[in-house]
C-alpha cells in the first residue's frame, strides 16, 4: 500500500511537471518563431471580431440550425453559449446539457457521481466529446465523464445528431451517432487591450468550495495566451428519503466527497488571413468517494477512486489558395485510474488483501483534412486519422491491449440554388494486439451518410432537412478483454439512423414579440448486435454476448423566442419537448430499454433589467423502467417522473472600472426526492452563491 500511495504522488507530480514543460517550451517557441513576426493583424479587424462577439453575447442563442448559416446545417443542431450558457443553474458540461431534447443524462448521484450522455437512445458510447475540436477518448470503457469538464472555462457547447454539417474536419467526425463539441474561451481583445483577468469563487451546498481563476494575454498582434485553474472541494453531503414496504427513513448520503483539480493553458495565433493554429495543454488530477446504491438497507459505502488525466494538442489550418485549404490535429494522451473497494468479495481478489486496480491509458493521434474546392458550389474533403490506443493493468490475466485505428472519410457537397446535398463514405480499419491470450484480430468497414436540406422560399426562415446514417461502435478494451468479464468474438455494435425535420426562424416586428424559432424532427433508429453483460455463475463475474436489437421512434420540438417587454426588460423563453420510444425487439416479446422516459421536457426563462438578471428553468423526466420491461411484467421496475424547479438571480455593476457579479441560486426549489438511475439518489434542495470580478 505504501509503494501504490508513492507511485501515485510521484505520477501526479511528473504530471504537473510536464503540464509546466508543455507550456513554458510551447510558449518559448512560437514566441520567438516566425510566427511572431508575421504580418499583424490590423486595429480595424480587431474591432470588428469583438464587436462581433459582443452582439453574438447579447442576443438570444437559437438552439437549432444558425439562421445566418442555413445550408451548412443540415443535421438537427443544438447549441447553448454566451450568456445563455452563464444563465443556466449548472455547475459541469453533464448539467447544463439536460435540457437538450433527446438526451438523457445518467448520474450516479451528487457532485462526485459519474455523469454520462445518451443521445437518441442509441448509448453513450455512440457519442463523441470533442474538446476545442479533438475527440476526447477512453478506449478503456468508451465513457466521458462530462462532470469535469466545468462551464467555468467554457464558450459553447454544440450537439449534432448525426454528424457536425461542416464537411471540412477530421475522420472522428464522422466516426459516431451524434457529436458533442465543448468549446472552452477563446482570448478576445478590444483595441489597446493586452490582459484579460476573470477570478470567481463559488460556495454553498455539500460544503463546496470552488475558485477558479482565467487569465488571457495578447503576447502580440498574432499570438495570444490563456491559462484556466479551477479546484473543487466538497464533502457531498446531503439527505434523502429512502421508503418501502417495512420502513419510512431520511439519510444522508455518505462516501461522496470530491476534491479535483483543473489547470489548462494554451496558445492561439494567426499568420495573414489565410493561417490559424492553436497549441493547448490540460491536466485534471480527481479523488473521490463513489456513491453506492441504496439497496437491502445499506446506506454507508467505501470505495474510492482516483483520475490523473492529462494530454497535449495542437491544430493547425491553412488555406493555400481559394479552391483548396488544409486541417492537422495532432494529439498525445495519458490518463491513470486507481479503484480501491475494501468491500469486495474474496472472490474477486488475487488474495485477502484489498481490492485495488490501477488502469493506464496512452494515445497517440494526428488527423490530416484535405478541402478541395471546385466551384463555389462544389467541394470535396478527404480526411485520413491516426489512433494508437494502449491499456495497462495490474489485473491478473489481463491480455494488455494495444489498438491501431485508421480512419479514412471522403465526403463532397454540392449546392444547387436553395438545395444542400452532403454525401459521406467512412472507412474504418481496426488492428488490435495483445501480449497473451486471443485478440479480436482485425476490423474493416465502410459506412455511408446522405443528408440534404431545402429552402423553399427565398426570403424565410424555414428549411426542411433529412438524413441517413450508417454507423457501428467498436466494442471497448474492458468489452473484449476485461479479466474474466471480456469477450473477443464480440461483433460492433451496429445503428442505422434516419431523420426528417424543419427549422423556422421569424423575426416579429410587433412591439413584444421579436423573434421566435422553432426546429422539428422525427427519427427512427435500429442497433443491432448491441452488447450486453449478462452474469454467469455469480452477480460478480459477467460475460458480454452481441444479442440486442433495439428499434428507436422519436419526435423533437425546440422553441425560442426573445420578447421586449418595456423599454428596460427583455425576456428570452425556451420550451424543448421530446417523444422516445425505444423498444428491444430481440425477442418474440418487446422490452422496453432502461431508462428511456416516454416524454420529457424542458424549459428555460431568462429576464433582464437594467443591472439585475433572473432565470428559471423547468425540467421534467417522464416514467421509465430500470431494467428490461415489458407490459406484463414492469411494474416491479416502474419509476416515477421526476421534475424540478430551478431559480437565480444575478446583479452585475462597475467597480473600480472593473466588472463585478454577484449571483445567488435555488435548485430543485420544491424539494422533490428523485432518482435518475435507480437505487442512487439525487439531492433534494440546494443552494450555491457566486462571486465573480472581471479585472
Amino acid at each position: 500500500m505504501e509503494l501504490s500511495v508513492r507511485n501515485t504522488l510521484l505520477k501526479r507530480v511528473y504530471c504537473s511537471f510536464g503540464l509546466y514543460f508543455a507550456l513554458v517550451f510551447t510558449m518559448g517557441m512560437l514566441l520567438f518563431s516566425p510566427f511572431a513576426s508575421a504580418q499583424n493583424t490590423s486595429v480595424t479587424d480587431t474591432i470588428r471580431r469583438d464587436t462581433t462577439k459582443g452582439r453574438l453575447l447579447n442576443q438570444v442563442d437559437i438552439r437549432g440550425t444558425n439562421k445566418n448559416d442555413r445550408n451548412t446545417s443540415s443535421t438537427p443542431l443544438q447549441t447553448l453559449k454566451g450568456r445563455q450558457l452563464e444563465r443556466l443553474n449548472s455547475f459541469s458540461v453533464g448539467d447544463a446539457i439536460r435540457f437538450f431534447t433527446g438526451v438523457q443524462i445518467k448520474d450516479y448521484g451528487g457532485i462526485s457521481g459519474l455523469k454520462t450522455v445518451n443521445v437518441r437512445s442509441l448509448g453513450s458510447n455512440h457519442t463523441a466529446v470533442f474538446y476545442d475540436g479533438v475527440q476526447v477518448g477512453n478506449a478503456q470503457n468508451g465513457q466521458v465523464d462530462l462532470g469535469k469538464f466545468s462551464l467555468e472555462n467554457i464558450d459553447e457547447i454544440s450537439l449534432y445528431n448525426g454528424q457536425n454539417s461542416n464537411l471540412f474536419q477530421p475522420a472522428k467526425g464522422f466516426s459516431s451517432a451524434s457529436a458533442l463539441y465543448i468549446q472552452s474561451k477563446q482570448p478576445q481583445f478590444n483595441a489597446g487591450e493586452h490582459t484579460k483577468l476573470k477570478a470567481g469563487f463559488k460556495s454553498g451546498s455539500f460544503g463546496l468550495i470552488n475558485p477558479s481563476i482565467l487569465w488571457q494575454q495578447k503576447l502580440n498582434n498574432n499570438v495570444s495566451s490563456n491559462i484556466s485553474a479551477e479546484l473543487t472541494k466538497a464533502d457531498g453531503r446531503y439527505k434523502f428519503r429512502e421508503t418501502n414496504s417495512v420502513y419510512d427513513t431520511t439519510a444522508v448520503r455518505n462516501n461522496t466527497d470530491v476534491y479535483a483539480l483543473r489547470l489548462e493553458g494554451g496558445l492561439n495565433g494567426k499568420i495573414a488571413d489565410s493561417t490559424t493554429w492553436s497549441a493547448k495543454t490540460y491536466y485534471y488530477h480527481s479523488a473521490r468517494g463513489l456513491p453506492g446504491p441504496i439497496i437491502g438497507n445499506k446506506f454507508n459505502y467505501t470505495q474510492r477512486q482516483w483520475d490523473d488525466n492529462f494530454f497535449v494538442q495542437g491544430n493547425y489550418r491553412h488555406a493555400f489558395s481559394k479552391h483548396y485549404s488544409l486541417l492537422l490535429n495532432a494529439k498525445y494522451a495519458h490518463d491513470n485510474m486507481r479503484y480501491l473497494d475494501p468491500e469486495a468479495p474474496p472472490v474477486i481478489r488475487a488474495d485477502t488483501s484489498l481490492l485495488e486496480n490501477n488502469f493506464q491509458q496512452q494515445e497517440i493521434y494526428i488527423s490530416a483534412a484535405n478541402q478541395y474546392r471546385v466551384t463555389n458550389n462544389w467541394k470535396f474533403v478527404l480526411s485520413a486519422d491516426y489512433q494508437w490506443n494502449k491499456l495497462d493493468a495490474d489485473l491478473d490475466h489481463f491480455a494488455y491491449p494495444t489498438r491501431n485505428t485508421l480512419l479514412t472519410a471522403l465526403a463532397t457537397q454540392l449546392r444547387l440554388g436553395r438545395a444542400n446535398l452532403q454525401a459521406t463514405l467512412l472507412g474504418t480499419f481496426i488492428i488490435d494486439k495483445v501480449k497473451q491470450f486471443v485478440s479480436a484480430g482485425n476490423k474493416q468497414e465502410y459506412t455511408p451518410s446522405f443528408t440534404a436540406t431545402w429552402q423553399p422560399f427565398e426570403n424565410t426562415g424555414l428549411l426542411l432537412r433529412a438524413f441517413y446514417k450508417s454507423i457501428f461502435r467498436m466494442p471497448t478494451f474492458n468489452d473484449l478483454y476485461y479479466t474474466v468479464v471480456g469477450n473477443s468474438l464480440l461483433k460492433p455494435e451496429r445503428a442505422k439512423q434516419c431523420n426528417i425535420g424543419f427549422t423556422y426562424n421569424l423575426p416579429v416586428s410587433g412591439r413584444i414579440l421579436k423573434e421566435i424559432s422553432v426546429q422539428t424532427d422525427a427519427y427512427y433508429n435500429r442497433v443491432t448486435d448491441k452488447i450486453v453483460a449478462i452474469p454467469t455463475a455469480n452477480l460478480f463475474r459477467w460475460t458480454m454476448y452481441n444479442i440486442g436489437v433495439v428499434n428507436i421512434k422519436g419526435l423533437e420540438i425546440n422553441t425560442q423566442s426573445t420578447w421586449q417587454l418595456s423599454r428596460t426588460v427583455v425576456l428570452n423563453a425556451g420550451l424543448n419537448y421530446t417523444y422516445q420510444q425505444a423498444l428491444d425487439v430481440t425477442e418474440t416479446e418487446t422490452y422496453y430499454v432502461p431508462y428511456i422516459p416516454l416524454h420529457s421536457a424542458s424549459l428555460l426563462l431568462g429576464a433582464d433589467w437594467r443591472k439585475w438578471t433572473f432565470n428559471y428553468s423547468y425540467l421534467y423526466t417522464g416514467s421509465r423502467y430500470s431494467q428490461k420491461s415489458n407490459a406484463a411484467n414492469g411494474n416491479e421496475n416502474y419509476m416515477e417522473p421526476w421534475y424540478t424547479h430551478d431559480v437565480a438571480i444575478a446583479y452585475n455593476t462597475p467597480l473600480y472600472k472593473h466588472n463585478l457579479k454577484l449571483s445567488a441560486e435555488i435548485n430543485n426549489v420544491l424539494n422533490q426526492d428523485r432518482y435518475i438511475v435507480q437505487n442512487f439518489p439525487m439531492p433534494r434542495r440546494f443552494y450555491r452563491f457566486k462571486i465573480s470580478i472581471d479585472l
